[in-house]
């Protein structure tokens, strides 16, 4: 009997081990140690390393408080910059979008196609005027992600319908991080962001009115040197370099643009 019992028990005890490891959420040290290994892995180009030191892959992502268990999806991610680092981290535990734009860029399939390895389980969604799909199955996701895109939006007249469908996307109490080319707030928005920048404040309300409630800013992405009043806009700067090699030593000097990271919740209630 006592053997019997002595079974049971370890039985029960393994049950709750693997109950305990499947909810377990990593911690953010561990997170960290996790993005230290993507960060260096072979899937990042020498040039796509290059600008870590203007955008800051780890703390941003980090401030927005990524897991590799999470549902992640990640809005617009043009040629797959951030999608070399997300999708990797959460490959194993996690689930992750790409809501791109339709089609989709070849530059972008093809990259993933080439590491089946790192991209094999990425799902391919759209997001653009006119197409009705889900980014992501209603209510699924804990964190949505965008980079430089609001102004894409605005040029479209498109973003309150982009910010509408992640809403959607995420769950109650889901994460919205949110990176963007800050403009002058002394300079009044154009509505089209003609000039890639788009002001701080305007933002922030043009999210909260899609329902999400702003939680914490970042300066982590911040950049003192843009002086945003350049002829050819943001893209003015690296990498575009709009203006060729016109002043390229002083646009290198400068850096990548002065951004605003911020980070909203889907309220559990609205």
């Amino acid at each position: 009997m006592a053997h019997v019992l002595k079974s049971m028990t370890m039985l029960l005890a393994a049950s709750l081990a693997v109950t305990a490891c499947a909810t377990t959420t990593s911690t953010r040290s561990a997170t960290a140690a996790d993005l230290d290994r993507v960060l260096a892995g072979d899937q990042r180009s020498a040039a796509n390393r290059a600008r870590d030191v203007y955008r800051h892959p780890k703390e941003t992502l980090l401030f927005f408080g990524i897991r590799p268990e999470q549902t992640v999806v990640e809005v617009w991610p043009g040629g797959g910059w951030y999608t070399e680092i997300l999708a990797p981290l959460v490959a194993e535990k996690g689930k992750f979008y790409a809501a791109q734009v339709v089609p989709p860029p070849k530059s972008y399939m093809e990259k993933l196609a080439a590491r089946p390895d790192l991209y094999g389980k990425v799902t391919v969604t759209a997001l653009a005027p006119g197409n009705a799909s889900e980014i992501a199955p209603p209510g699924s996701a804990d964190l949505v992600v965008t980079f430089r895109n609001i102004h894409n939006w605005m040029g479209r007249d498109f973003a309150p319908a982009a910010f509408a469908a992640m809403y959607r996307a995420l769950k109650p109490g889901g994460v919205l991080g949110v990176v963007e080319h800050r403009g002058n707030p002394a300079v009044e928005q154009d509505p089209k962001a003609k000039s890639g920048y788009v002001n701080e404040a305007y933002a922030i309300r043009m999210i909260e009115a899609a329902g999400f409630r702003l939680v914490a800013k970042s300066e982590v992405n911040a950049n003192p040197k843009d002086t945003k009043d350049y002829e050819k806009g943001v893209w003015t700067l690296p990498p575009t370099y709009a203006m060729g090699d016109t002043d390229r030593a002083k646009y290198t000097e400068i850096g990548e643009s002065d951004r605003f990271t911020l980070k909203f919740i889907k309220p559990t209630a609205r």
